[in-house]
């Protein structure tokens, strides 16, 4: 498995993980009020520093662990990254698009803050996922 591999694998795991806290935290702290009504914005924000500290230091331990893995790029890894980025950015043109009308519409911030976040999520979901099947497979040829 080359490094960027297991990076894909990592980013995939993290942000699943990072967004179920998230989302038991929020369902917790909802107490019987509707969701609209919960404290979110610490958990939301918690939960991005921590997914992201997270992917630093797992990504650090993971190259320590393996020091025979090359971290040079070739040409197959960029192309990968670069097909798995395109893949997933869909999602966060969506989460974009969704929060703008949700805004022109006048939700609530909660909402629109928590669809921003779920796009995030499913774009990197989306993403590392294609990357990871594209490792195991091969590049499209278009």
């Amino acid at each position: 498995m080359t490094l960027e591999e297991k990076r894909a694998w990592i980013r995939l795991v993290v942000a699943v993980a990072a967004y179920g806290g998230y989302v038991a935290v929020v369902l917790s702290q909802a107490g019987g009020r509707p969701l609209a009504e919960a404290p979110y914005g610490a958990a939301l924000l918690g939960s991005v520093g921590a997914a992201i500290a997270a992917a630093i230091v797992i990504e650090i331990v993971v190259n320590a662990l393996d020091r025979q893995a090359s971290l040079v790029k070739d040409e197959r890894d960029r192309e990968i990254g670069r097909l798995g980025d395109h893949v997933g950015q869909s999602f966060v043109v969506i989460g974009g698009v969704a929060a703008m009308l949700m805004a022109i519409a006048e939700w609530e911030q909660f909402w629109i803050a928590n669809v921003v976040y779920l796009c995030f999520v499913l774009s990197a979901i989306l993403g590392n996922v294609t990357k990871v099947i594209v490792y195991r497979r091969s590049l499209p040829q278009w």
